[in-house]
């Protein structure tokens, strides 16, 4: 029974290993030695909610929850060039996040992808982060 139950550990956690939770420090200490940080929100929210000082806007899913796979693939890889190069992706309330940074390690393979633990919302501007305009954002 030891062995399954570690078995299954093993199995679960060689799955979220290119997948990881941050919160707003290490955002911070990550972005400062170059890593990409990319709001994944549609252009309505960042007008309305402001956004993290430098990230790249990538609109993932419009407001009908629709995705926009291929265009965003497309920016995304002038950001992130190799499967190892590490991400750090957020949204609103990071459910978008997560699950668009587990297809990204889960199905494409993608090594280094990091989510906003709790999103702008939760795990940023809660605890008093700044945020900025998005025509300001660089």
């Amino acid at each position: 029974m030891k062995k399954i139950l570690f078995l299954l550990a093993f199995t679960l956690l060689g799955a979220q290993a290119g997948f990881r939770s941050i919160d707003a420090d290490t955002l911070l200490k990550m972005q400062a030695k170059g890593i990409p940080v990319i709001d994944i929100r549609t252009p309505a929210e960042w007008k309305e909610r402001g956004i993290i000082k430098g990230a790249h806007l990538l609109m993932f899913f419009d407001r009908q929850g629709r995705p926009h796979i291929d265009e965003w693939m497309k920016e995304f890889r002038k950001l992130v060039p190799r499967k190892d190069t590490p991400v750090i992706l957020y949204c609103a309330h990071a459910n978008r996040s997560k699950a668009v940074g587990r297809w990204l390690s889960d199905k494409l393979g993608y090594q280094k992808i990091y989510e906003l633990k709790g999103g702008i919302e939760y795990g940023w501007k809660e605890l008093g982060k700044p945020v900025v305009k998005a025509n300001s954002a660089k």
